[in-house]
């Protein structure tokens, strides 16, 4: 599930099922075991020992209360956020308490801990962590991630829009059928990016709108422009950011394609597993071109728009190779609620 905007407008809960959210919950939480182990020391080399005896006891809590709440994520969003703070504080106190009292006996010394000052603690260290996460989410969430996204997402060279109308006026006496499908083209390709593609889209639609771009400039490079489509293994249900094909496909074009006097192939291959999707793009590569730097622009604003949708659980990686650009992209497999 994406790490910003879960389940709509406001701010709710984290995705306790995303990788990046557990890594930043048990960071967390064992820093504050280590600061807990740090202040009870009389003297430095104590300090490991009692960290090792505190994680003990809160890396299980931990483990099954991270399982128990991405398990019961639709519950928790469901709720209203102060109702979800309370059911999450609830949980960890329990789950404290009873591994206390299965196994408090075990603790340095055998001395009886009190269940006020477990749950003391455990609303401490609960409170800190979902402070944080609350922060993270207004910092990214309402206005700022949402006006970074859309500027992002907006990206299309002005030439473009020159070039296409241009092509079109080339073929309205020639082959009228096929500019008014090209105005039809431009105008759906428009149409996207002026919407409010803040949420997820389905990969399909971005395969199309990437087809309709490429039919655009088709009517101005011609030959010189081929594309290669391998999207036979394609989830077509998956989600992926909007807008997220679209961009590297205009600068496989811009970069790639259009430098060279022959032209060139673009090869889009989109694969998936129960788990991930995979998005690879290759294109002609100019060795000493400006393709790598043009590109680094468009490449910097999807890696930013993968991290904040998905956090850790995207990759985006680009690699130059027997004259060719390979931009690969892996994200988690999702699809709307049914």
């Amino acid at each position: 599930m994406p790490s910003i905007n879960q389940t709509g407008a406001g701010i709710r809960l984290p995705n306790f099922c995303n990788l990046g959210v557990m890594l930043r919950v048990l960071v967390i939480a064992n820093a504050l075991v280590l600061a807990a182990a740090a202040v009870r020391a009389t003297r430095p080399a104590e300090i490991a020992g009692n960290f090792l005896v505190g994680a003990a006891f809160a890396e299980p809590v931990l483990i099954v209360s991270l399982l128990l709440l991405c398990a019961g994520r639709r519950f928790l969003h469901a709720l209203g956020y102060p109702a979800a703070i309370a059911a999450v504080l609830a949980l960890e106190v329990a789950l404290a308490w009873a591994w206390v009292a299965a196994f408090g006996e075990l603790l340095p010394g055998g001395a009886p801990v009190s269940f006020a000052r477990v749950a003391l603690l455990v609303v401490f260290v609960t409170a800190v962590i979902l402070a944080y996460f609350d922060l993270r989410a207004r910092a990214l969430a309402p206005a700022i991630a949402e006006a970074r996204i859309q500027a992002l997402q907006a990206r299309i060279r002005p030439h473009f829009l020159y070039n296409s109308i241009n092509a079109v006026l080339s073929l309205i006496r020639s082959d009228p059928r096929r500019a008014e499908q090209a105005l039809e083209d431009l105008a759906d390709l428009f149409r996207v990016l002026m919407a409010d593609n803040r949420s997820l889209a389905p990969i399909a639609k971005e395969i199309e709108i990437a087809r309709q771009y490429l039919a655009i400039e088709q009517l101005r490079l011609g030959e010189r422009l081929r594309v290669s489509w391998r999207t036979g293994a394609m989830p077509a249900d998956a989600l992926v950011p909007a807008l997220l094909l679209q961009p590297l496909v205009e600068n496989a074009v811009y970069h790639g394609v259009e430098p060279l006097e022959s032209g060139g192939e673009i090869a889009i291959e989109v694969s998936g597993t129960g788990e991930e999707v995979v998005i690879r793009l290759t294109n002609p590569y100019r060795p000493g071109g400006d393709h790598h730097s043009g590109n680094r622009m468009a490449l910097a604003n999807i890696r930013e728009r993968l991290q904040l949708h998905f956090d850790a659980e995207a990759s985006m990686r680009e690699r130059a190779a027997d004259g060719a650009w390979e931009v690969t992209i892996r994200l988690p497999y999702i699809t709307a609620p049914r």
